[in-house]
């Protein structure tokens, strides 16, 4: 499994409403809220559907995890700590191929910073970050 050195990544930390969404990611599933009413999916988690207004007709719904690459840039002076070992680095937006409507963002690893193949397909791979004793 590719990764990208020098990259820290924060955990994080599910309330209420983005749990459902950080467990199925445990389970490797990538789950988003569907609103039944519309038949709309919303990503990020919302607390009621920016289509009809409704916040009593979601339920999570499984989608495959492929899209597109729509655009990217490449990070090379990071205000963000967690970044600044692991630049240049790329940040790309991907389009969900489900629903153009919804995009994730990804730093692409594995693919060298700057020769991002705009349009190209993607899947989502779900990396592990275990724990393990410091020596």
């Amino acid at each position: 499994m590719s990764t990208i050195p020098g990259l820290e990544r924060q955990s994080p930390v599910p309330n209420d409403l983005t749990r459902p969404f950080w467990d199925a990611c445990n389970e490797r599933r990538l789950v988003l809220q569907n609103c039944t009413a519309c038949a709309r999916l919303h990503y990020p988690p919302a607390q009621r559907c920016d289509q009809c207004g409704s916040a009593d007709n979601f339920e999570w719904k499984e989608v495959e995890g492929k899209g597109h690459i729509d655009v990217y840039m490449v990070i090379r002076d990071s205000r963000v700590r967690g970044f600044r070992s692991a630049q240049p680095i790329n940040f790309a937006v991907i389009t969900l191929d489900e629903d153009p409507g919804i995009n994730f963002l990804s730093n692409l690893p594995g693919t060298p910073p700057g020769e991002v193949p705009v349009g190209a397909p993607v899947e989502l791979i779900f990396v592990i970050h275990e724990w393990r004793v410091a020596t």
